[in-house]
């Protein structure tokens, strides 16, 4: 993409967008435009986290291991897509903008991709079945990455204040949950659907269009910054290598890798333990009920609380908010292990989880979009691709190491679809859903007390890159 801009182009690049990127305050519309497609990837999110992998198992017959080890070489191809994305949406230099150019591009691939993921043909088994549902992932992942990234990347480019990032992320966070809970529906009725691969074809098709309509007319919207295109590094590979020079972003990267690692076997085995775990008889409800109710009481209390987290984030900082959250994290799945013959306590656990995932999730995306200011002042470039290419890497690499190890312990434990497992399997799967990540979280919070990059060091940060615009100008101003 090489269409260059005119010298005196506009920070809004597209004609009908609805506000101005690089505001200090963020209208509701633009916080909301932004958000949008959030609530499509909520759906289908929430179905890829919570069944994707009982999907394949109990419904296709795909061996466990079999799909870890599918989910899993779908990384290797995300350790080439992740850092060239990032690195090509820096410096695309296009009339629609050098991150909704990508956007764009994105949409119709995504759809197409989960309504492959979800909809084999039912004439195919076997080796053949595996290689459809590895090209379906290949396809979903690349497009994924082609709109993750460069959207991320827009997010952090919105706006440079650091408490406006906080309320950015906190009301994405609570509009993406009403996807969250629709996915949450959609389980439900996945779950008491007699036809479970029918029900999967119309919901990826219905989800699919879905995707694609939001993401065009949300990018269609957005404003983006002129201005930051063609401030990304010419060699990809220091690029890349610049996320890691970065001493915050190294030592959060470290923590978020094994948060993640951790964290990725809740969703995948919260329904293993409902069918074969949680004694039925004390559920009060159905099995799919009890699933959804507990994933809705999750939500909901992420939710609810999002505006208490953007407020006390601004009282007390956002490093001891997160941390708080690790560690209540930590709390909660210790109290898994040993609640998981009691559903009634799963309940109240569930909304101690939610009360930590929001907390993290309002605060975390905003500390990294602080770090990528503290890479301008190193390096005087803006590359918030490369940054969220890291990070989606690092994410997608420590939840498919997950999907993997889980498959590989359920199979070598002797796990057997569709019917009562003995003690060691049921062990298996309350240590990898509670300890693992109540493990994770102790480790990444030990971690995070070294963390340092506070709001008055971001505010010192941006004085200093301030007045280098200012210089820049006066230079342009004089050279002309």
């Amino acid at each position: 993409m090489t269409d260059s801009l005119p010298s005196d182009a506009p920070d809004n690049i597209s004609s009908s967008a609805i506000g101005v990127a690089g505001a200090e305050k963020l209208s509701l519309g633009v916080i909301f435009t932004y958000s949008l497609p959030r609530i499509g990837f909520g759906v289908m999110g929430t179905l890829f986290a919570t069944y994707l992998l009982k999907f394949s198992t109990d419904v296709l017959s795909i061996a466990p291991a079999a799909i870890g080890a599918i989910i899993f070489g779908s990384r290797l191809w995300d350790a080439i897509s992740d850092p060239l994305v990032g690195y090509l949406s820096d410096r695309t230099n296009s009339r629609f903008g050098r991150r909704r150019s990508w956007l764009f591009m994105s949409a119709i691939p995504m759809g197409l991709g989960l309504v492959m993921i979800w909809s084999p043909p039912t004439f195919i088994d076997g080796i053949t079945l595996l290689v459809w549902m590895g090209v379906a992932l290949l396809v979903y992942e690349t497009a994924s990455t082609a709109f993750f990234i460069p959207h991320g990347a827009l997010g952090v480019e919105l706006t440079p204040n650091y408490h406006e990032r906080t309320r950015l992320y906190g009301y994405a966070h609570m509009i993406g949950a009403f996807g969250s809970i629709l996915g949450i529906i959609s389980l439900y009725f996945m779950g008491i659907a007699e036809d479970k691969r029918a029900f999967a074809f119309g919901l990826s098709i219905i989800a699919g269009i879905c995707v694609a309509a939001l993401v065009l007319w949300s990018t269609a919207m957005l404003p983006e910054r002129a201005d930051y295109q063609g401030r990304g590094t010419q060699n990809p590979f220091k690029s890349f290598m610049d996320v890691f020079r970065n001493p915050h972003s190294l030592l959060l990267l470290t923590v978020f890798a094994i948060e993640t690692f951790g964290a990725a076997s809740i969703a995948m085995l919260a329904p293993y333990l409902v069918d074969y775990v949680i004694p039925e008889e004390d559920m009060l409800v159905s099995k799919s009920a009890f699933l959804v109710s507990i994933l809705v009481i999750y939500i909901l209390a992420q939710v609810v609380f999002t505006p208490l987290w953007i407020k006390v984030s601004r009282l007390i900082g956002k490093k001891i908010l997160w941390a708080a959250s690790m560690w209540l994290n930590a709390i909660t799945f210790i109290g898994y292990f040993f609640a998981l013959d009691h559903p009634h306590l799963i309940w109240v656990l569930s909304f101690m989880l939610g009360l930590a995932g929001g907390i993290g999730a309002v605060v975390a995306p905003a500390i990294k979009a602080d770090i990528i200011d503290y890479d301008e002042y190193l390096t005087g470039e803006r590359k918030e691709g490369s940054y969220l290419a890291v990070w989606n890497l690092v994410r997608k690499t420590a939840g498919s190491v997950t999907a993997l190890l889980t498959g590989l312990v359920l199979q070598y434990v002797g796990y057997v679809p569709n019917m009562e497992q003995p003690e060691e399997v049921k062990f298996a799967m309350r240590a990898m859903f509670a300890l693992l990540p109540a493990s994770c979280y102790i480790i990444g919070a030990t971690i995070f007390i070294r963390f340092s990059f506070n709001e008055r060091e971001h505010n010192r940060i941006r004085k200093i890159l301030e007045e280098r615009q200012r210089v820049t100008e006066r230079a342009l101003s004089t050279s002309h």
